[in-house]
């Protein structure tokens, strides 16, 4: 009698670790850190297609869109933090509230936004760019020739950009006056991101509760041109260079 208590208390305990286990994971992914992987190139060259990264949950508050499944269980943010203009957010678009988009915040609300002949403008000063090299982006299969910039926000944030053209929409837009509440977001890779400039689109403004946190750290990136199961090719794959890179 004695040896089956033994077991049973044995596999109570199993399951008791298992359940704490889970609690612990869920916390940690609600409350503190989240993977998130980069399917696009919308954020070339500051984050490429095989990237993952871990995306801080803390950073600014807590909205519905935190907890798993994003239940609709309360509005807006608890302990709420504004992003600085320049941060890289994971966000949810308004158009698609299911998905993960990422970009970087270029507007803060009641700014004014405007790209005129490819050049940005906020609050109607140019922000400065400064020409660095030719870059070829992969990131959407096919080689495509772009510039390489580095872009100086208002408050002295620097972080690259690609261009391709200064014509077109995308670099021709109207002025945006972003409302109290939202952001302004924009990819990296500028002539290649669905983002604020496109106000029919998925993103639009983005609610500031619609944030989920800004993303801290690569923790590991692969260019994957092999299937994921066929790991003996992932020591020629993996970018060994950019496992622990800080986002900026």
């Amino acid at each position: 009698m004695a040896r089956h208590d033994s077991k049973t208390g044995t596999v109570a305990e199993f399951f008791k670790t298992i359940f704490y286990a889970g609690l612990i994971a869920v916390g940690i992914h609600t409350f503190l850190y989240e993977p998130f992987f980069i399917p696009s190139g919308s954020m070339v060259p500051t984050l490429l297609v095989g990237d993952y990264l871990f995306v801080n949950k803390f950073a600014y508050g807590y909205s519905h869109y935190s907890f798993p499944f994003a239940p609709d269980i309360f509005s807006g943010r608890i302990m709420g933090k504004l992003p600085p203009r320049g941060a890289v957010v994971v966000f949810r678009p308004p158009g698609l509230p299911n998905e993960d988009f990422i970009k970087r915040v270029i507007g803060l609300p009641g700014d004014t936004v405007q790209v005129t002949g490819g050049q940005l403008y906020i609050n109607g000063q140019l922000v400065p760019r400064t020409f660095v090299g030719n870059y070829t982006d992969t990131s959407s299969g096919g080689p495509v020739e772009a510039k390489d910039y580095i872009e100086t926000l208002p408050n002295g944030k620097s972080h690259a950009i690609l261009k391709e053209t200064d014509g077109g929409f995308a670099n021709n837009t109207p002025l945006y006056t972003v409302p109290a509440g939202d952001l302004f977001m924009m990819g990296d890779n500028r002539d290649d991101s669905e983002d604020s400039r496109f106000m029919d689109g998925p993103v639009g403004y983005v609610p500031l509760e619609n944030v989920i946190g800004p993303a801290d750290m690569i923790f590991f990136s692969i260019d994957l041109q092999h299937p994921f199961f066929e790991f003996w090719y992932w020591p020629a794959e993996i970018r060994w260079d950019r496992m622990f890179h800080k986002i900026s």
